[in-house]
């Protein structure tokens, strides 16, 4: 709902799902209509645990051929109401992808977003829209941005410390999604995933879950929220004692993004969680300080040390901010 107009005659695609397992696929392909969307690209990867997993279930009209791990792509251009039900919904697609061979075909490489194959079909999208893997986040975004893709991606907020990602945000060509605030999300695994995850669960159907910490949306796609000001109740003045400076970061230390002072000019040091409600109206990011600095990389300098050191005693990573309202 945040981002609705931004996908009417858009070409979406999602890389990095098996379409008869993904919630990414089933969202897009039975609100295709609602949204406005020009075509639904979705691409499975011969690596993945899951893929075809469901094919039996839809007996694919362009896949009765293939074996049951080999990658494939479907391709919708429309979405009609076949079944004469009165709705579009999961019921037409399935219809649609049972009686056109040309919808679901077989991909030739194993469906690697990195694969020349996946790559020009990147080259044909608008919107890039997927659960990436954590492990490649890096090369993800990086390819994204090398094709000039918005996208709306799943990803963990410790990415915000690697130095291609943090530059990213601080030039405002990437921040934080709406909806994602409170940390961790469930993941539905494979049947033969192990449960040795502290938050886990089977459901009444057998299905396995696995609760993740830091989750968030990463986005170019805007968002009216994103500009609300962060409201600020707090001074500096009257209460230095409160906000320590860093041993060897000329910047003051806020442990919660609440209490950022509203009248201090010069650099703060702010949680990295500071980045859910950050408004590049009202700040500005200078740098990022944890072992070294975000923006450069460990140094001769600052390599096996803290930025963050206060009294001796290292803190956490801080993002460093200025108010641009000053």
């Amino acid at each position: 709902k945040y981002y609705k107009s931004q996908f009417k005659n858009k070409v979406v695609y999602c890389n990095a799902d098996d379409p008869f397992e993904s919630n990414f696929f089933k969202y897009f392909a039975s609100n295709f209509n609602t949204l406005g969307l020009k075509k639904l690209i979705v691409t499975s990867y011969a690596g993945s645990p899951i893929v075809g997993g469901q094919l039996s279930l839809f007996n694919v009209e362009g896949l009765k051929n293939i074996k049951k791990k080999e990658p494939f792509k479907i391709e919708i251009n429309e979405v009609k109401d076949l079944n004469k039900d009165g709705a579009v919904n999961m019921a037409d697609v399935e219809w649609l992808l049972k009686h056109d061979k040309n919808v679901a075909t077989p991909l030739k490489g194993d469906g690697d977003f990195r694969s020349e194959e996946c790559i020009e079909l990147l080259k044909k999208a608008d919107i890039v829209v997927t659960n990436p893997p954590f492990s490649l986040f890096r090369d993800y975004v990086e390819q994204l941005i090398k094709y000039k893709k918005k996208f709306l991606i799943i990803g963990n907020i410790n990415a915000i410390s690697y130095r291609d990602i943090f530059t990213l945000l601080k030039e405002d060509k990437l921040w934080l999604g709406a909806s994602i605030h409170s940390g961790d999300r469930e993941f539905r695994v494979p049947d033969h995933y192990p449960l040795n995850a502290v938050g886990c669960r089977v459901d009444s159907d057998g299905n396995k879950y696995i609760r993740v910490k830091g989750v968030r949306w990463f986005t170019n796609l805007d968002y009216k929220e994103r500009h609300e000001d962060l409201i600020l109740y707090k001074t500096y003045k009257g209460n230095e004692e409160e906000y320590p400076k860093y041993d060897n970061y000329d910047a003051i230390n806020v442990d919660v993004t609440k209490d950022i002072p509203m009248d201090y000019k010069k650099l703060i040091g702010v949680p990295i969680t500071f980045v859910d409600k950050y408004n590049p109206d009202q700040f500005e990011i200078i740098d990022g300080i944890g072992r070294y600095s975000m923006l450069t990389g460990p140094t001769e300098e600052t390599r096996g040390t803290y930025l963050t050191k206060i009294d001796g005693k290292p803190k956490y990573a801080r993002v460093i901010i200025k108010n641009k309202k000053l």
